[in-house]
């Protein structure tokens, strides 16, 4: 994984420019820790292919984007067509490494049982994937109903077409809408959609990110601890009114 110099935002001014009535959540990275875990089975299974990639690699050109942007961008580089049994070996693998070792964010379980607005779940994954991943980081029954994958639009990120389906399920205005994404991909997708968007760097996958200052990568926010959320926004939270 690359190394960076990130300079962190103080969580100490709050950002209260829009008012918010939905804030969608990304899922891998952002809610359970699986960023990570997905590059490395990734790199393995590619390996067996002869398809020989970093980590690095991972987090530049796949990080916050879906399974058939791997497909084309491992056909464009490397002029390899994968076939549909590398899809089932990667998932078969990639399960099974989440069963062992996927774990939720700290603390995000606290922000949204405290939110004040409407939240929801926007991801790039796929729906058995998410349905698994939420299973087995006991967050399942905070986001019945609430998800949108990829699978439901034209265009993946960082097309803004999956948070803007996210918010019309919501009867909520793209500018009304706070997006915290952690991919840059994830970025782009919530800023063309119109939206504001914070950047969460709290993933194993960025742990290496420290005292840059490009790495809001044009949020509006950075943070690194679901901590610090409230802080932030204080006017999101539920104080019992």
């Amino acid at each position: 994984m690359r190394s960076f110099v990130l300079t962190f935002q103080s969580a100490g001014t709050p950002s209260l420019n829009q008012p918010i009535d939905l804030v969608i959540f990304d899922c891998d990275g952002v809610l359970i820790d699986s960023e990570v875990i997905s590059a490395r089975m990734l790199v393995a299974e590619l390996a067996t292919r002869n398809v020989h990639i970093t980590m690095d690699y991972v987090a530049h050109h796949f990080l916050g984007r879906s399974y058939p942007v791997v497909l084309q961008q491992i056909r464009k580089e490397f002029g390899v067509d994968l076939p549909p049994e590398f899809e089932t070996a990667y998932r078969a693998s990639l399960l099974s490494a989440f069963e062992a070792e996927l774990r939720p964010i700290d603390g995000v379980r606290e922000v949204i049982e405290n939110l004040g607005v409407d939240y929801c779940l926007a991801t790039s994954s796929s729906p058995p994937r998410l349905a698994r991943s939420l299973e087995i980081t006991g967050l399942t029954d905070l986001f019945a109903g609430r998800t949108t994958t990829a699978s439901e639009v034209a265009h993946g990120k960082p097309a803004p077409d999956l948070f803007l389906l996210a918010a019309e399920k919501h009867g909520v205005a793209p500018e009304r809408c706070l997006v915290i994404e952690d991919s840059e991909n994830g970025i782009k997708a919530g800023l063309a959609a119109g939206m504001e968007v914070y950047r969460f760097i709290g993933g194993s996958h960025l742990s290496g990110l420290l005292n840059s200052a490009t790495a809001t990568a044009g949020a509006a926010q950075l943070f690194a601890s679901f901590g610090e959320f409230f802080q932030l926004r204080p006017d999101l939270k539920n104080n019992g009114n």
